[in-house]
């Protein structure tokens, strides 16, 4: 008789496993009253430390090898030396947590492993003011060494708070602002200057342009005619913009300018002024002028 393969050994194990093996069944917080009155305490506590900026607690309420998601987060944190690099910021920052609200908390418990799905209204300080966010967190617990700490976490704003920053006004940091005026001026000077590279990463595919005639300009039509005012010989002598108004709204930012600008073709200057409403779009990282419409007005 042929001896039985590993593989086939395996298989038959698999199928066989549940019949003998142990399996994980979920348990209601209702029927673990203790220990999620445990876990909701623990919870209580790491919002305390936050708010307090407690540093050593929130290394002793999260487990050495703790793994997940900040809100901010472009990679997974692994490590609660990487979780406490990641919270430096906040610890050592201007803004302060001073209070928050649980508005839902449900845990399910699989043996010694929980699963934590809550939803908490936060408030915090700035030095301009103050804002409240709801946070949308799903944490996982384990017990360890007999008590329940935290060993992963995916925490993301709640859709509602996202939204709301989506749709108010905000302010714009120095550097935002010294960025979006630069890339601003940057198409200006670009399409006069015909450098078609340049004007392909800072004017989309989608631009409408609004200027004069009839006819709403595409991108396509912008670079022709920057090809058009360099093939005559047409160079820009100055260009200056002398009030500018910003809106911002999450990603989008509305430009409201005065502008003077000097060209000259074939030997002849000619001096513009008149306003522009301009939007730029982050996007990866960069201003893009998404859209823009000219008027003669001053």
């Amino acid at each position: 008789m042929k001896l039985a393969t590993p593989i086939l050994i395996a298989l038959a194990l698999l199928v066989a496993a549940p019949s003998y093996a142990p399996q994980l069944k979920p348990v209601s917080a209702d029927a673990r009253q203790a220990d999620r009155d445990a876990i909701r305490n623990h919870i209580d506590k790491i919002f305390q430390a936050y708010i307090t900026k407690d540093a050593a607690t929130i290394r002793a309420t999260h487990a050495p090898a703790w793994i997940g998601f900040q809100s901010a987060s472009q990679t997974a944190i692994q490590g609660i030396d990487a979780y406490m690099k990641d919270v430096d910021g906040y610890l050592n920052g201007p803004v302060r947590m001073t209070g928050y609200k649980m508005l839902e908390f449900d845990v399910i418990f699989y043996d010694d492993v929980a699963l934590v799905p809550y939803i908490a209204e936060v408030t915090y300080a700035f030095p301009g003011g103050t804002v409240t966010q709801k946070l949308r967190v799903f944490d996982v617990y384990a017990k360890l060494d007999g008590g329940w700490n935290q060993v992963g976490s995916d925490t993301q704003l709640h859709p509602e708070s996202i939204a709301a920053a989506m749709e108010d006004l905000r302010p714009m940091s120095p550097g935002e602002k010294s960025s979006l005026l630069a890339a601003r001026e940057a198409v200006w000077r670009a399409w006069f200057a015909n450098d078609t590279t340049q004007l392909t990463e800072l004017i989309p595919p989608e631009l409408i342009a609004i200027e004069t005639g009839e006819k709403w300009q595409t991108r396509e039509d912008e670079l022709a005619g920057s090809k058009d005012f360099a093939a005559n010989g047409g160079k820009l002598v100055r260009l200056e913009f002398p009030q500018t108004e910003i809106q911002a709204y999450g990603h989008t930012a509305i430009l409201y300018t005065k502008f003077t600008l000097e060209t000259e073709v074939g030997g002849k200057q000619t001096t513009v002024s008149g306003r522009a409403t301009e939007m730029f779009v982050s996007r990866h990282g960069k201003w893009v002028n998404v859209g823009w419409h000219l008027d003669s007005g001053s």
